[in-house]
């Protein structure tokens, strides 16, 4: 098997390059951006300190500067993009904290400035499945009709353990709520994933996937635990070190779990990217390409592909 159906880099999972360049037909990447959205998690709603893993940033390290405008914001970050892709068409990526809390006149003045840029084709908002109210979905809803709009949801894990030791401070069963809702109104869904949580098994891991296989999702994320610098993490790890997975340990889990992924689902990462400067474990982070690599080629000499297990799913 030499040639994955949905993809152009001679790779055996559904990249997002592919999805662009098809759908699109050009170059599309997104424009990371702090709006100075706070977290029902962090503001005492439903928590406190947020989940363990979340820096200060909201996990929006390369999102601009909050103090900047959205503007300034996506100039800097565009001009970056200029020199190598002149002809590109981008994305406004709402990354950090929880980006759909806020009253709709907040939000709609947010999205839609970026909308009015040039060359942008649409929206990723990242949010948490407990912050989309009813009136915040209807307005997504009709947004979803004017512009290419994906919702971005955390998960992390379905191990319902874990998501408390984790202080996710939402249920499972409040994820599947929101994910129906929103593909009720035909807006696509894309879902975080984290490997190498405290504790966390590979059979845990691939039960997350083949969970989320099951439910109608358009695409996933799957990163590495960070251990980052002034994390309630960082402090848990110091006082009681568990086991950190290592590349290795890695490499073979994602790829296990892309063969539980039906090939239609999109993979908008494979692997973390966290800010060097903050990152305490695993250093192997640092080496991005040498992972992204190592994946293609354990899945080469596998023999495997995304969706070759998706049958003996359950």
């Amino acid at each position: 098997m030499n040639n994955f159906k949905y993809s152009n880099a001679n790779k055996r999972y559904h990249t997002l390059d592919y999805y662009y360049k098809t759908r699109f037909h050009s170059k599309v990447f997104k424009v990371s951006l702090n709006a100075g959205f706070t977290c029902p998690n962090i503001d005492g709603t439903v928590g406190h300190s947020g989940c363990i893993y979340c820096s200060k940033s909201g996990s929006g390290e390369f999102a601009g500067n909050k103090e900047d405008s959205l503007k300034k914001q996506f100039e800097e970050i565009k001009n970056m993009m200029l020199h190598k892709w002149p002809n590109a068409k981008y994305i406004g990526y709402f990354q950090a904290h929880t980006n759909t809390y806020a009253d709709v006149k907040t939000l709609k003045r947010l999205y839609e400035t970026v909308l009015s840029f040039d060359n942008v084709i649409g929206l990723n908002i990242a949010t948490r499945p407990d912050s989309i109210s009813d009136e915040c979905l209807e307005y997504l809803t009709e947004l979803n009709k004017k512009t290419y709009l994906t919702i971005e949801l955390g998960l992390q894990t379905t191990n319902e353990k874990t998501a408390k030791l984790i202080n996710r401070c939402h249920t499972l069963d409040c994820f599947e709520t929101m994910v129906k809702k929103l593909r009720k109104q035909n807006i696509d869904v894309v879902v975080h994933i984290i490997n190498g949580l405290p504790y966390e098994t590979k059979e845990d891991m691939i039960n997350t996937v083949k969970y989320l296989n099951d439910l109608d999702i358009q695409g996933i994320k799957i990163h590495m635990l960070s251990i980052l610098k002034d994390t309630p993490l960082e402090k848990m790890y110091k006082k009681k070190p568990f086991k950190v997975l290592t590349k290795e340990e890695y490499i073979d889990i994602v790829v296990s779990q892309l063969e539980y992924l039906r090939p239609e689902i999109i993979i908008h990462r494979i692997t973390g990217d966290p800010k060097l400067d903050d990152l305490i474990e695993p250093d192997w982070l640092t080496k991005k390409f040498c992972v992204l690599n190592d994946i293609d080629k354990e899945m080469v000499k596998r023999e495997t592909y995304q969706g070759k297990k998706v049958n003996s799913n359950k």
